[in-house]
């Protein structure tokens, strides 16, 4: 399994490593530090990745060489097909639709052209959502597995009751924003809506490009001391903070397909937890929360900005609608503050979001390359 990014904070990576290990699968996962790779960032860094990564996998021993995200696609290909052996891609987004190729149209080409090329040769396909699924469909005509980056839901595992949040925190109700503080990830919503917020704390938990620049953004505010920056968690630390947490925040600004079809695997962190969000009014992650009840939908009534389009054309106007979505923001916090959730609240939910169940399909995938070709496994033939 090769990923381009840390393996220690890649759950969605690990979460599937460990339930083929458990099915007795031997599997190694190879990310960018396992390959040490120097480039930062940049062509050079893609350059430098598949380059090793491509090395790495030819001198590797294995049955099934499975790429995570189109920036890993070209070297697993290549090895794959030289070797004989099965080719697997996982999507974890729109990955030529991310924020930070819109209007980079020069290097969005490559990234679809290498998809366009090498998509079709895979054996098998899956992705997170079925929005992005219904995307390639269209897009390659290739037909994918949603396997949802959702947590294992444990027998006996109970949500931290509201009052005893407030005590361990002081009284201040705990607003938890968990995941990369990168583009377009609404962080600057959460510390400015801390405004309108006065019995609430902000718990910004997660490492990436704006990290600093939100660190500096939040010492000017007046209410600097109610916002907290954990960095990067381990798992373990990150599912027992989001267990103390009154809210979870989920927003997206709608920039471009990759976040517009997003659903992120926090969704599922804060379902299994018991924690109410609020999320952005964007289909995936706004259909769970409407469909089973479990929060608060930021109604911004935008358009969806279709993808290369500049959203900002001064920053006039950039101030004046970040005040309206902090204050957006703000309104719907409180309506799930104004409400008593109970494990009830949860049930529907957690029963659908559950690792349990979306496991079967991942393993469907490798039990069936694991088939003798042509062999009708219903008549045992």
């Amino acid at each position: 399994m090769a990923v381009t990014n840390d393996l220690l904070t890649d759950r969605r990576v690990m979460r599937h490593a460990e339930t083929l290990r458990e099915a007795g699968c031997e599997v190694e996962c190879i990310g960018k530090r396992e390959l040490g790779v120097k480039a930062r960032r940049g062509w050079r860094f893609y350059a430098e990745y598949n380059v090793r990564l491509m090395l790495r996998l030819l001198r590797t021993k294995a049955d099934i060489v499975w790429a995570n995200d189109t920036d890993t696609l070209a070297a697993c290909t290549v090895a794959a097909k030289l070797k004989g052996k099965k080719l697997v891609m996982d999507a974890h987004e729109l990955f030529p639709e991310v924020p930070e190729l819109i209007g980079r149209e020069r290097v969005k080409r490559v990234w679809e052209w290498i998809e366009r090329m090498m998509m079709p040769r895979c054996d098998a396909l899956l992705t997170v959502c079925q929005s992005i699924a219904d995307y390639y469909k269209e897009r390659y005509g290739v037909e994918m597995v949603v396997v949802r980056n959702v947590r294992r839901v444990e027998s006996g595992e109970r949500r931290v009751e509201s009052g005893e949040r407030r005590v361990e925190n002081g009284e201040l109700r705990m607003l938890l924003y968990q995941g990369a503080v990168n583009k377009g990830r609404g962080v600057d919503w959460a510390i400015d809506a801390l405004e309108w917020l006065e019995d609430c704390r902000l718990v910004v938990a997660g490492g990436g490009d704006l990290l600093e620049e939100m660190k500096a953004y939040a010492v000017k505010k007046p209410w600097a001391e109610r916002i907290a920056f954990m960095g990067r968690l381990m798992p373990e630390e990150l599912e027992g903070l989001t267990r103390k947490a009154d809210v979870g925040l989920v927003m997206l600004e709608d920039m471009g397909l990759s976040y517009h079809f997003a659903l992120p695997n926090r969704i599922g962190d804060f379902v299994a937890a018991g924690v109410p969000m609020v999320v952005s009014d964007l289909p995936e992650m706004s259909r769970v929360v409407r469909e089973f009840g479990v929060g608060e939908v930021i109604e911004s009534g935008e358009r969806r900005v279709e993808s290369g389009e500049r959203r900002v054309e001064s920053g006039e106007w950039r101030a004046e609608s970040g005040e309206r979505r902090a204050r957006a923001l703000a309104e719907a916090v409180r309506r799930v503050l104004a409400r008593e959730w109970t494990e009830k609240d949860f049930e529907a939910a957690r029963r659908d979001m559950d690792w349990n169940k979306e496991k079967e399909k991942l393993l469907g995938i490798v039990e069936r390359f694991s088939r003798p070709e042509g062999r009708d496994t219903e008549q045992g033939n």
